[in-house]
């Protein structure tokens, strides 16, 4: 951090809520977003490069340089190292992005890396922009790799307030730190109406609900990434306040932050929990309703094969004085009792034996 003290007697500004423009097309944004000088906390020039940037810079070395870009390119970064003697690891990281968050020190430089958010209610997504910050005793540098945030209102809230921007480039890192996280706040309550809007549809019976609740759960596993590692980043610059000389005020600006940072990191872990519940809840659901369907189907086959029975037990019963009429009406010369006196009766009584005796075991196995 800087070896300048920063002045006392600033409080903090109230946070603004944060803006979402839509981001021009890559060929036609230039990498260099906004450069300017600050002197006593107002703004003495905007120079339109690098390289008068920096030229002023040492013309005024009580100044302070902020510098803001979005997907630089190589060569700006380069010149960026060269000027301001920034680690070549931070530079590497700078330049590939997908980083983690994390905070760590390179001599006099300070290099922060931090995940913000947006939520998409549309898409039910959380988009994640990626911000490096390079911080130094007279510069400040920001390297944007997404959407968010946007520090364009970071940069008119400290200008509104020249005697927050006078206490250096620790107060600008500080009011970002406050946007990133204030910026959470939407993530956090579009994620709580989602998941209100999960609970109904799982009870509701929604077929499409288990997709819904995966792809959230996907969104709050990055949310997580974005969130957790910025409680022990904070606690760590929190540790370095008297070795570094840091502001009391910005002391208390630096634990607020924190304090938001915790609460918000307990809710998306609460919010990752709670999906999970609700996924298990939903898939004992879908396993009684697809029970219930078997049975319903098991109730159906039995009755089904009940009436097959009996429909089975009446045509053996009718076929056995069809068998026994259709061998006595063939009529052929040499058939025994064809001509003898007491055929028919014998005849009508064997049908009615062996129709009798079908009935009692169809009966007795309760197929009648």
């Amino acid at each position: 951090m800087s070896d300048r003290r920063p002045r006392a007697g600033w409080r903090r500004p109230p946070a603004q809520p944060p803006t979402t423009a839509a981001p021009e097309p890559a060929e036609a944004r230039p990498s260099v977003v906004q450069a300017s000088l600050y002197r006593d906390g107002h703004r003495v020039s905007s120079p339109a490069t690098l390289a008068e940037t920096f030229r002023q810079l040492r013309e005024h070395p009580d100044g302070m340089a902020w510098i803001g870009l979005q997907r630089p390119t190589a060569e700006e970064l380069h010149s960026l190292a060269a000027e301001f003697d920034l680690h070549e690891l931070a530079v590497e990281d700078a330049m590939e992005a997908h980083q983690r968050p994390k905070l760590e020190r390179y001599g006099d430089t300070l290099f922060v890396v931090l995940r913000a958010a947006r939520y998409l209610d549309a898409q039910e997504e959380v988009d994640f922009g990626e911000l490096h910050i390079f911080v130094g005793p007279d510069f400040l540098i920001t390297v944007r790799h997404g959407a968010a945030p946007d520090l364009s209102t970071v940069r008119r809230r400290m200008e509104k307030d020249p005697e927050l921007l006078a206490l250096g480039p620790e107060a600008v890192l500080y009011a970002i730190l406050d946007a990133v996280v204030d910026g959470y706040a939407p993530v956090v309550a579009g994620v709580q109406n989602d998941i209100d809007e999960i609970e109904t549809e799982v009870f509701g019976g929604d077929p499409a609900v288990s997709r819904r609740i995966y792809e959230l759960s996907r969104e709050m596993v990055e949310f997580q990434r974005a969130t957790r590692p910025l409680v022990g980043m904070l606690h760590g610059l929190m540790a370095g306040f008297a070795k570094y000389g840091t502001d009391e005020e910005l002391q208390r600006y630096l634990r607020d932050v924190a304090d938001h940072v915790t609460h918000t990191s307990e809710r998306v872990d609460g919010f990752r929990q709670a999906l999970t519940d609700i996924l298990t809840v939903n898939a004992t659901l879908v396993t009684q309703q697809q029970n219930a369907e078997m049975r319903a189907l098991a109730e159906a086959g039995f009755e089904q094969n009940e009436e097959i029975k009996k429909i089975s037990s009446w045509a053996a019963i009718l076929f056995a004085p069809t068998l026994v009429g259709t061998i006595y009406g063939m009529n052929f010369d040499n058939m025994p009792e064809l001509h003898w006196a007491g055929g028919y009766p014998f005849a009508v009584l064997l049908m009615a034996v062996v129709c009798t005796s079908l009935y009692v075991v169809f009966k007795k196995k309760d197929w009648l």
